[in-house]
């Protein structure tokens, strides 16, 4: 098939100039009939509409049919080579698919206006896809919980702050010392049953013949403390062995309470004789696996008790909250370099 350089073509009025063959992938390919170019060749014009004029763009042809609409045309599936119609848009005004190739896209003139050729969509954003496994950073990782042994080991060591030492029960000989440190105090002791507060089922006149209905120290409401849901400590009144007050301990304060490889937090709750230590709660000795029969209970020994300074729970009847602050409290204890 021989290559026509350059052909006006007359269409309704319409002139369309075929691109020079300079580039082989571009040209046009338009065989009129004999007719016809005898026809051009004397002058005359060409007919006033033709089956079909290719307009064509790299890779892909699209005619333009009789009625002016532009007719999708996919290659290689006519004789010869040439393009045969595929799936497309019918109708007026260049409906079709845009170019793949906008440099390559010619223009097409109807009814003498213009109409530049479309060009190709601008990718929008790209949206963000998973991060690649392993790419998160990961969450810091919470501390180990404190235990018995790193508590212990925290108060091997005694520096006395009390005046003298204390008995652990009545009729025995003082041997308990307070001990301190810049961040808290505590004793080694034996534990004894406090069952004092509100009555229950296991803490009342009944069960304790020492029962008290009321507490050193309230809960938010003005009630006295309830000893069996509320685990919490007991420290001697004022004496001249030692003032709790003047160490930065109240009611309130978050204690730590160790025994064997157990930890319980609880509240300093109550106050006990002025010269014996050693005793807790019904809920302190529970949480601890210790027998808290106010009559037969408690354990004559290997109980310590951490008092940290300072320190307060607000209402102080919150058991989720001593317990919050008493961990947080115990790790800063055993962290601390004094």
């Amino acid at each position: 098939m021989s290559r026509v350089q350059t052909l006006t073509v007359a269409v309704a009025g319409v002139a369309l100039l075929a691109p020079s063959a300079s580039s082989a992938a571009e040209s046009v390919h338009i065989r009129p009939s004999r007719a016809e170019a005898r026809r051009v060749a004397a002058g005359s014009a060409l007919p006033t509409a033709l089956t079909h004029v290719a307009v064509p763009h790299r890779d892909r042809i699209e005619p333009v049919a009789r009625d002016g609409t532009r007719e999708v045309l996919t290659p290689g599936a006519g004789p010869e080579g040439s393009a045969t119609p595929g799936p497309g848009t019918h109708g007026p005004g260049l409906a079709g698919p845009a170019p793949s190739d906008p440099a390559a896209s010619g223009s097409a003139t109807t009814a003498g206006s213009t109409t530049p050729a479309p060009t190709s969509a601008t990718p929008g954003p790209t949206a963000p896809g998973p991060a690649p496994s392993g790419s998160e950073p990961s969450a810091p990782a919470s501390p180990a919980p404190v235990t018995a042994a790193d508590l212990l080991a925290r108060v091997s060591g005694c520096t006395p702050v009390s005046q003298g030492r204390y008995r652990k029960d009545r009729g025995r000989a003082a041997t308990v010392p307070v001990c301190g440190t810049r961040e808290a105090v505590y004793w080694k002791a034996d534990m004894d049953i406090d069952c004092d507060g509100r009555p229950g089922r296991h803490c009342n006149a009944g069960t304790d013949p020492n029962f008290s209905s009321s507490t050193a120290f309230a809960q938010s409401d003005g009630r006295a403390l309830s000893s069996e849901k509320l685990p919490y400590v007991v420290v001697p009144a004022p004496s001249d062995i030692w003032d709790y007050r003047e160490h930065g301990v109240g009611g309130g304060s978050v204690a730590a309470v160790v025994y064997q490889d157990r930890v319980s937090y609880a509240v300093v709750g109550d106050t006990g004789p002025a010269d014996i230590i050693g005793e807790a709660s019904y809920a302190a000795a529970t949480s601890l696996g210790i027998d808290p029969d106010p009559r037969s209970g408690g354990t004559p020994s290997g109980v310590t008790y951490i008092v940290f300074k300072d320190s307060r729970v607000t209402p102080l009847e919150d058991r989720e909250a001593a317990e919050t602050q008493g961990e947080r409290l115990a790790r800063e204890f055993v962290d601390a370099a004094d």
